[in-house]
């Protein structure tokens, strides 16, 4: 396919596909591509724009990807150019959903005709509205039993506010009128507009790490065109590199002239690392710069924070290689050294959530062969002092004495839960455990209740999926978006064994749940710490307050048992020799604590 020509922008059409997880975007993807004929008996294979073995596995998107075909219209009899930019479907990756989206005219939006809409498939469809995108609604698997079109139709209609004539029932497993999909989308996604002539605005969709060609590229290109050997620049960093190779993608790379206004195509400029390429930014010529770059940009902000260190000590220097390597194709990840008494030497890493953090802990395990043990999640808590210093703490080793905080502030989040009726009462207590403050609660057409809800993320991130899960018995969904700081009374709890600060098992919780977390968590200790020689006290503390306190029985032998009889001082002599040992123990003692025990403060409150 011959990429730069002026005469076919208009045949050309950008669009994404969105959906909430598990809705068949990966599976309908793989339709397009095999209806167009990009794929065929001997390239075909399932979520066949997923890379990662874990994305096929787990069924879900977590790197975009993009695709450009060609497309012969039964129809009109004309041909077409489909550049379909791929989106991760979770809500850890909402920005990058966000700048997929910013490089398109339209989207398709499924809804499963066995669930109906769900929070995400809501949450997309804002986006969708803000970017001011045509949006085609798609009703998908109705290959089921289960399977109700006109519910769904009757939900695109009412809850969505889309007109329920345009919505296409197609089924992405057998490809069952998916044909109609892509004469829709040549009829109402309007071609890309753009100043031909005016200065490159490329906006970055997507950034990947060759080891061969450094970062690459993936660009929408907006206004003016860029060629081979051009001289480029990052808008957000100012710097400059040369471009050595540019094209479009089919499954494969294929190096083109020119990328002009209005095409999808990817840049390659000898870049050595994703971090120089933030997904979001705009691309320009050096020699004739925009003067502003593409709206909407921001800097990707890890919202999660956990302590990361190796089984072994041995380990430290390629679990720090292995970091490094995933951070040359992950730009959100951010990681710092951190040494802990009780774990030895690791890393202090960002994640953008939880999901973000269980696959980059995943990788590191299976690609690098790697034992790792991870310590509590916990977010940024924003500080001022009683000298008016701002403080941002995502770790609870750096926690300030209680005497120099002036303020403390958490993250808090709007969270929308997508709930049937029946779990209803259950999900309102679960939401108030949470210090949940409720914004609204809508009923909507299919009989699902929509909670609106104002969380702590640092809640949000302590077991609410599993359990909200657990008690909708997997029928509600969750979306969420980070909506700033409010001010809250935290406090750090320290967990002392054997009267020692454990730096690992600190963790910083509000005031009113400081001692039901302490208590549960020094019980949960108690059984997963085995006895030793001597008594182990394992405490819960705030500051010099104890708030919770278990002892671990010490292992005893029978001192007194070679003694037959006699006078009972020979007895008693024998159990004071044994209790002075003990003693002496207990000081120069050292406490072995099994690895277990720091993953018991994920579950503290089962």
């Amino acid at each position: 396919m011959s990429s730069g020509i002026l005469d076919k922008r208009p045949s050309i059409r950008n669009f994404g596909i969105i959906a909430h997880i598990d809705h068949g975007k990966s599976t309908l993807a793989d339709r397009l591509l095999e209806i167009a004929q990009v794929t065929n008996n001997r390239t075909k294979r399932d979520q066949i724009l997923d890379t990662m073995d874990i994305e096929r596995e787990r069924g879900i998107t977590i790197k975009s990807n993009s695709v450009t075909f060609g497309y012969h219209s039964k129809t009109s009899g004309k041909d077409y150019i489909y550049n379909l930019l791929d989106t991760p479907g979770h809500v850890d990756f909402t920005y990058e959903v966000s700048r997929s989206l910013a490089a398109c005219e339209g989207v398709l939006l499924l809804v499963d005709a066995t669930q109906g809409v769900e929070a995400q498939t809501l949450a997309n469809l804002y986006l969708a509205m803000e970017a001011d995108l045509t949006i085609i609604p798609v009703i998908n698997k109705i290959d089921l039993p289960a399977s109700d079109i006109p519910r769904s139709l009757k939900l695109i209609e009412n809850t969505l506010g889309l007109d329920p004539e345009l919505a296409i029932p197609v089924s992405g497993k057998t490809g069952e009128n998916v044909e109609a999909i892509l004469e829709a989308i040549a009829d109402q996604i309007p071609p890309p507009a753009g100043d031909l002539n005016g200065p490159l605005r490329a906006l970055i969709h997507d950034s990947y790490y060759d080891a061969y060609t450094g970062a690459v590229m993936k660009v929408r290109v907006f206004d003016g065109s860029i060629k081979k050997q051009d001289r480029i620049q990052i808008m957000s960093t100012g710097n400059e590199f040369g471009v050595t190779e540019l094209g479009v993608t089919t499954l494969t790379n294929q190096p083109a002239d020119r990328l002009v206004a209005g095409e999808v195509g990817y840049i390659i400029a000898g870049i050595k690392s994703v971090e120089d390429t933030p997904v979001g930014d705009t691309v320009t010529l050096a020699d004739r710069p925009a003067s502003e770059g593409l709206p909407g940009y921001q800097e990707v902000k890890p919202m999660v924070f956990a302590g990361l260190f190796p089984v072994n000590g041995e380990d430290y220097e390629p679990l720090k290689d292995a970091i490094q390597k995933l951070k040359l194709n992950d730009a959100a990840l951010v990681f710092e050294p951190e040494s802990s008494p009780a774990l030895g030497f690791g890393f202090r890493v960002g994640y953008l959530g939880l999901l973000h953090l269980e696959i980059v802990q995943e990788r590191l395990t299976r690609e690098f062969n790697l034992a790792l043990l991870s310590t509590a999640p916990t977010v940024k808590y924003q500080i001022t002092t009683v000298k008016g210093e701002t403080m941002e703490i995502d770790n609870p080793s750096k926690w300030p004495a209680a005497n120099t905080i002036e303020t403390m502030e958490e993250p808090y989040v709007r969270a929308n839960v997508m709930t049937p009726p029946d779990f209803l009462g259950n999900i309102l207590t679960l939401t108030q455990e949470k210090r949940g403050v409720q914004e609204n609660m809508i009923y909507m057409d299919d009989g699902k209740i929509q909670l609106v809800y104002l969380i702590p993320l640092a809640e949000l991130i302590f077991e609410f999926y599993d359990k909200l899960k657990s008690l909708s018995k997997g029928y509600a969904s969750l979306d969420y978006e980070v909506i700033g700081y409010r001010e809250s009374q935290l406090v750090k709890v320290d967990i002392l064994v054997n009267a020692h600060p454990v730096d690992a098992l600190a963790m910083i919780v509000h005031r009113t749940r400081a001692e039901t977390r302490g208590r549960s968590l020094v019980e949960k200790l108690k059984e997963m710490i085995p006895r030793h020689q001597f008594q182990i006290p394992i405490q819960a503390a705030i500051g010099a307050k104890v708030v919770a306190r278990e002892n671990i029985s010490a292992l005893r032998k029978n001192v007194t048992a070679k003694c037959y009889g006699g006078d009972i001082s020979r007895k008693r002599k024998l159990l004071e020799r044994q209790k002075e040992g003990k003693k002496k123990m207990k000081q120069i003692g050292n406490v072995d604590i099994p690895q277990e025990a720091f993953l018991a403060i994920l579950k503290t409150d089962d």
